[in-house]
């Protein structure tokens, strides 16, 4: 949790494809994935170890380092399977199943898959909680699938039947901005994806009202850059943005400003 410092420093609360490859490629699972190897395969794993909030690194980079190994572990130990850091068929197929509580990008996909098939009707806002486990469960249901609500292979080959309109889509925008640190009393340094900023103070985070701009996904910001929408704030609502820096110098020489943006999708 971010406490607001100033007028000019916003509250913020700290808190891929699915399973069909790209032409050419493997898909996440087809191989074993660990430490020193780079590929698309890895960006994969690092976007669904985001959403399942182990992968403290703000960036899906593509490189299997120490940082993916750790947040592997991480995930095998809650799990319950074995815990050697690498990731192969069985710690991808673990990956892949979306449940209530997992946040990011892979889940806005799934909420628009399912707005296709006409079973959701709320925002692609890539948070699962009981309005996505609701859809999924009557989607499973009308398809004579085990209405469970969490989204498995099963209910991907289904869903899979019709494209997602949205893949790929970039939305632009104006937004007021304000800015926040991690420095201050009670403040975690953790955000609403898991992301350390204590530990990664290079970070570039944005905190956003996740009905606008969907959790995990890409923004890049006027004089900002690129950054993951990785956290929500209290104070942000509606076409509004929170912009982290390690200092609070850099936060408050930003201040208050409107500024363009282009979500990817």
């Amino acid at each position: 949790m971010f406490k607001k410092t100033s007028a000019v420093i916003g509250l913020s609360l700290m808190g891929a494809a699915l399973f069909s490859p790209v032409k050419g490629e493997a898909a996440l699972g087809d191989r074993l994935l660990s430490e020193g190897m780079a590929n698309s395969d890895v960006k994969e794993l690092q976007t669904y170890l985001l959403t399942k909030q182990v992968y403290p690194y703000h960036e899906a980079t593509g490189y299997y380092g120490s940082i993916t190994e750790e947040a592997v572990k991480k995930f095998q130990a809650a799990a319950n399977i074995t815990e050697d850091g690498l990731a192969g068929s069985v710690t991808a197929a673990k990956l892949k199943v979306l449940k209530p509580g997992n946040i990011g990008k892979p889940v806005a996909d799934l909420q628009n898959k399912l707005k296709a098939w006409g079973a959701y009707s709320g925002p692609a806002d890539g948070i699962y909680g009981s309005g996505t486990k609701r859809a999924v469960a009557s989607f499973q249901s009308s398809k004579g699938l085990v209405s469970d609500g969490i989204a498995g292979p099963a209910t991907y080959r289904k869903l899979n039947e019709k494209a997602n309109p949205a893949a790929g889509s970039v939305k632009e925008l104006t937004v007021h901005s304000t800015a926040y640190t991690a420095s201050c009393d009670g403040c975690s340094g953790i955000t609403k994806m898991g992301i350390d900023l204590n530990r990664f103070g290079e970070a570039k985070v944005i905190a956003v009202d996740p009905n606008v701009i969907p959790l995990g996904s890409i923004v890049e910001v006027e004089g900002y850059g690129k950054a993951i929408a990785g956290d929500i704030g209290g104070a942000i609502n509606g076409a509004e943005i929170d912009v982290f820096f390690e200092d609070l110098s850099e936060a408050l020489e930003w201040g208050t400003k409107s500024v363009k943006i282009r979500v990817y999708q």
